[in-house]
């Protein structure tokens, strides 16, 4: 039976935080690697020889896993991560009762014995805002933790959370951060959800090893060098099996790590557990509330005796977070590598202003991020989380994509292959000529909005679809968003008295007007695959192995070859990432001659295009 539950948690509106307009920088200039970048780089014994099988994975077990208890716990008994939560309001019944319903239309719990009592009914309630001008230490507890920090920059919590009653479930509502948790080594450095699911957590970890080549490649050429030895990362990454793989990649090159989320859904649990039981000072859980979100962020970075050198940052908040508020730790740091098209925006914004102290590293525009990551892993796990959330059918369906980058490529081929009627906005004449070319339909969004049954943005933007737009959709329509922020849909605006909110699944929410329309909601406007849904292993580990190399180029780069700004990927360096993953298709190169690299004016070993070359 499905109980529906009416979120009735007060909210005063949090003021948007305006990301300022930025012009696209100039082109830098690609510079050599490093030696000790070349040296990680070395194909070992038998690399290059394209019969020479792929080499093993090789696996770094937790310590104490394997025996004790918990090795007996299976997935089927351990708590899946996608489990229903329970809301806040709901009383939890007796698993010994069972449900039944009365004639009148409530519901009574029978137990073992017979005897029958009414339970509790649901009542649906509208949400009620307080002033907006309530002091902050006056706001219901029960809503979690908040902070006025969160204004220093343009988080991916930005708009209002009630990200505590999505929490994963749990025996009972007790915050991690009020918890005195240990690991097998006594060690309490590290803020997880439950460290007892840590074994579950590491054969996920062991199964994403499987599907990541490359990074188990690097570790085992690794072994008697130690390209990043004396490095202190700070990681603030969406921390799932793949990321943890790439988190014991580094330990395994010679680095210590502190790591934190970058999104409050997309926490695996299970796997934080095993990795804080690792011995890695974590501190994430998916649920987190805004308040939660920084504490877990200076957690990682304010510890006595421990001054980070390199951060591998998503998003751009943690990076903003030691800008702000630790600037003499800031100026100590060697390199900086980012990730996403929301963090690379607030580098080049702190380098156009003069403010950027030290170099950075934009993975997101190298071709192995942009090209595979964005546009195969969300061609993929768009469908997944569609169908996670809504069980729907793609056939037939309209859809309005808002954005033809990578992001919005991926998402577009992959509804047009099941059948959905796909249209497309963009601000962008090459993208849309793209668009068109593709077979897609380029409009504007006012022009569909009343017609389409799931909305889909992936801009990077912000206010893409606005509350003029949700009050003309039409009834029970989808909306979400594939963009790393969650600025993209209007969703303070929905949160007004006249609207009832009701949560229907963990991150799905329904928003009904008062004539009955209701819309879709998924994950609050956060990032729908990795808020509700999982992304293919294999593609992150491309992006992984990436970010792997940046830290090694940046940490071991001599002094003067990096200014205070921000840098392409080498190109050598991406090539080198897509050699690494061939060896899994059992894929064979062909090699120059010495005649053919003369006429094409190349080195037998690469690069093997210009910079300016677009693929």
């Amino acid at each position: 039976m499905s109980v529906q539950v009416v979120s009735a948690a007060a909210a005063t509106k949090v003021p948007e935080v305006e990301l300022k307009d930025l012009s696209p920088p100039d082109p830098e200039p690609q510079l050599g690697m490093s030696a000790a970048a070349v040296a990680a780089m070395t194909p070992a014994a038998g690399a290059g020889d394209p019969e020479a099988p792929a080499p093993a994975p090789t696996s770094a077990p937790a310590p104490g896993s394997g025996s004790g208890p918990a090795a007996a716990l299976s997935p089927a008994a351990a708590p899946p991560a996608g489990k229903v939560p329970q809301a806040s309001a709901m009383k939890r019944s007796d698993p010994h009762h069972q449900h039944q319903r009365h004639r009148d239309g409530g519901e009574a719990l029978v137990s073992p014995d017979g005897t029958v009592t009414e339970a509790p009914r649901t009542v649906k309630k509208q949400i009620q805002f307080a002033d907006q001008k309530q002091e902050f230490n006056k706001r219901p507890t029960k809503i979690g933790r908040r902070s006025l920090s969160r204004s220093i920059s343009q988080s991916s919590t930005d708009s209002y959370s009630s990200a505590a009653s999505y929490t994963d479930s749990s025996d009972d509502e007790t915050s991690p951060r009020d918890k005195q948790q240990k690991n097998s080594k006594g060690s309490s450095d590290f803020c997880v959800k439950n460290i007892k699911q840590a074994e579950f957590g590491r054969r996920e970890i062991e199964i994403a090893e499987q599907e990541m080549p490359a990074l188990m490649a690097l570790r085992k050429r690794a072994q008697g060098e130690k390209p990043l030895a004396g490095a202190k990362i700070v990681g603030c990454t969406h921390i799932t099996a793949q990321t943890a793989v790439l988190m014991e990649t580094l330990s395994a090159l010679g680095a210590q790590c502190r790591w934190a989320a970058c999104n409050i859904y997309s926490t695996l649990n299970e796997v934080a557990a095993a990795l804080a039981e690792s011995g890695f000072p974590v501190f994430a859980w998916k649920g987190e509330s805004e308040d939660d979100f920084w504490w877990c962020i200076d957690r990682c970075v304010n510890v006595e005796g421990w001054q980070p050198n390199m951060i591998l940052d998503d998003g751009g908040d943690l990076t903003h977070w030691i800008y702000k508020k630790y600037p003499n730790m800031f100026k100590k740091i060697k390199g900086i590598v980012e990730e996403s098209v929301t963090g690379v925006h607030r580098l080049y914004q702190l380098s156009k202003a003069g403010k950027l102290c030290v170099p950075a590293m934009n993975v997101n525009d190298s071709v192995t991020k942009q090209k595979f990551d964005n546009l195969y892993c969300c061609r993929e796990s768009i469908l997944d989380g569609l169908k996670r959330t809504t069980d729907m059918m793609f056939g037939g369906k309209q859809v309005v994509v808002c954005g033809y980058g990578e992001v919005g490529k991926g998402c577009c081929a992959a509804l047009k292959a099941m059948g959905s009627i796909v249209y497309v906005t963009e601000i962008d004449p090459i993208c849309a000529l793209q668009a068109c070319m593709d077979g897609f339909r380029l409009v504007k969004l006012n022009e569909v909005i009343r017609q389409v049954d799931i909305v889909i943005t992936c801009t990077g933007n912000k206010n893409v679809v606005t509350r003029e737009h949700l009050d003309r959709m039409k009834n029970s329509c989808i909306v979400c968003n594939m963009g790393h922020s969650n600025t993209e849909i209007d969703v303070a605006s929905l949160r007004t008295p006249e609207l009832t909110w009701e949560r229907v699944r963990s991150q799905v929410d329904h928003v009904i007007w008062p004539d009955g329309k209701r819309i879709v909601l998924l994950a609050e406007g956060r990032l729908l695959n990795l808020s509700c849904s999982t992304v293919p292993t294999f593609v992150l580990s491309i992006t992984a192995t990436t970010q792997a190399l940046a830290l090694i180029e940046l940490y071991n780069a001599p002094e003067g070859r990096y200014k205070q700004d921000v840098y392409l990927l080498p190109k050598k360096m991406d090539e080198y990432v897509a050699s690494l993953h061939l060896p899994t298709f059992d894929a064979h190169l062909t090699e120059l001659t010495d005649e053919q690299a003369k006429y094409l004016g190349l080195n037998k070993n690469g690069p093997f295009k210009p910079n300016y070359y677009r693929y």
